[in-house]
């Protein structure tokens, strides 16, 4: 509500211009939260930081940021190239609660006497490079360019785009930041879409739908037996809290189509698949509106990507090539410690040892049926939202 009423109050299209996003649920928002339930806290404070910024200072007894750290807070706007005055006005934060921005890549700190001693780290080590988690699994896929794509599928899901262009969905249902390589001479904005349904709906349908003692491995095969559309089931795995694409209402997950007397096991396991993957579509077709095409995603071989279901399902329906390669976020972090350190003259040095494991194709001949199931998941999903949606016309229809 903090977030929502500054939306509103400030201008919904000043706020998008200039920030990117709604405020939200996001670190000014929360801090507004605390300036008004617990003003004693607040009035003790020196200066706001994110996470890793407070993990560096406990390093290097050094306080500073980011852009992209700041953008991650709803503290920078882009339109200005500076912190984002008019929030902070709004709120009623002083700008000395802001430290000192420092490049994403470069010396930000080193570390100290006690940090050294406690950590059994070599004192004087410089800190070179700090990111938010999916910038961080961005750089680690070596995602830097306008275009260019990075995916994950744990718990949640994400699809990060790389964007060259100031740009904003208009119902801001996809978050944007600075990626780890925005400067001001050369803008590099991280679209982010969340999904919060995905490996956990996978989870809950192995704890309570498949037969017990099954492996993931095992679940995948099973599901293979059932058809692309799983006989007409629909999954929407929205069961773990509001999506903020979906313009932040709360809809739940829900089985649609499910026949008694034609079903089984194996058409709910793959029509569970089939719905996460269709919610990054729905998703994705967001973010090729805000002028960012998905032709190639990259991704850690890892997760929902072990699933073969998985991969072929979000090929065939968005028509990317899917690249996994043998990398992670620490691995990741590492390589942009380097780049900070000069260890590395860029990322493509950095990242010429990174492993291609696989290569996914969209299967050409199966695309309308993809592309039906896709269409009668969206039906449905539309549907449950506005209760007045027209059916779709398929393939099968004609």
């Amino acid at each position: 509500p903090y977030g929502q009423k500054a939306f509103e109050t400030i201008g919904e299209e000043r706020c998008l211009s200039h920030l990117l996003n709604s405020p939200g649920n996001f670190t000014a928002s929360k801090l507004a939260w605390i300036k008004e339930n617990e003003p004693a806290i607040y009035e003790q404070i020196d200066k706001i930081m994110l996470p890793g910024d407070y993990i560096a200072m406990k390093l290097s007894g050094e306080i500073c940021t980011t852009v992209s750290g700041l953008s991650e807070g709803m503290f920078w706007d882009f339109k200005n190239n500076r912190v984002a005055d008019f929030l902070m006005d709004y709120y009623g934060f002083d700008s000395s609660l802001i430290a000192d921005i420092k490049p994403t890549f470069a010396e930000q700190g080193r570390v100290n006497a006690i940090a050294a001693k406690e950590l059994g780290l070599k004192e004087g080590t410089p800190i070179t490079y700090r990111a938010g988690d999916q910038p961080n699994n961005a750089l680690s896929l070596n995602v830097f360019n306008p275009g260019e794509i990075a995916s994950t599928a744990g718990t949640s899901g994400v699809v990060y785009g790389v964007n060259g262009e100031v740009n904003y969905d208009p119902q801001s249902r996809v978050n944007t930041f600075a990626h780890v390589n925005h400067t001001i001479d050369q803008t590099r904005l991280g679209v982010l879409l969340c999904i919060n349904g995905t490996g956990i709906l996978n989870s809950w349908v192995k704890r309570n739908i498949a037969p017990e003692g099954i492996s993931y491995n095992e679940m995948n095969v099973l599901a293979s037996k059932a058809p692309i559309g799983s006989a007409g089931i629909s999954i929407l795995p929205f069961g773990n809290g509001a999506e903020r694409m979906l313009n932040n209402k709360e809809i739940g997950c829900s089985i649609r189509g499910l026949d008694f007397n034609t079903h089984g096991k194996h058409h709910i396991i793959r029509a569970a698949q089939e719905g996460i993957v269709f919610s990054f579509k729905y998703g994705i077709d967001i973010m090729e509106q805000m002028g960012i095409p998905v032709k190639m995603i990259h991704a850690g071989h890892a997760n929902m990507f072990l699933s073969s279901i998985f991969r072929d399902t979000l090929a065939g329906v968005t028509g990317a090539t899917i690249e996994l390669y043998d990398t992670d976020g620490s691995v990741g972090a590492a390589k942009g410690a380097g780049i900070g350190a000069g260890i590395y003259k860029d990322n493509n040095e950095a990242f010429v040892t990174l492993d291609k494991l696989d290569v996914i194709e969209p299967n050409v001949a199966k695309r309308q049926e993809y592309a039906d199931a896709y269409a009668k998941w969206k039906y449905r999903l539309e549907k449950s939202m506005t209760g007045n949606i027209p059916a779709p016309v398929l393939s099968s229809d004609k």
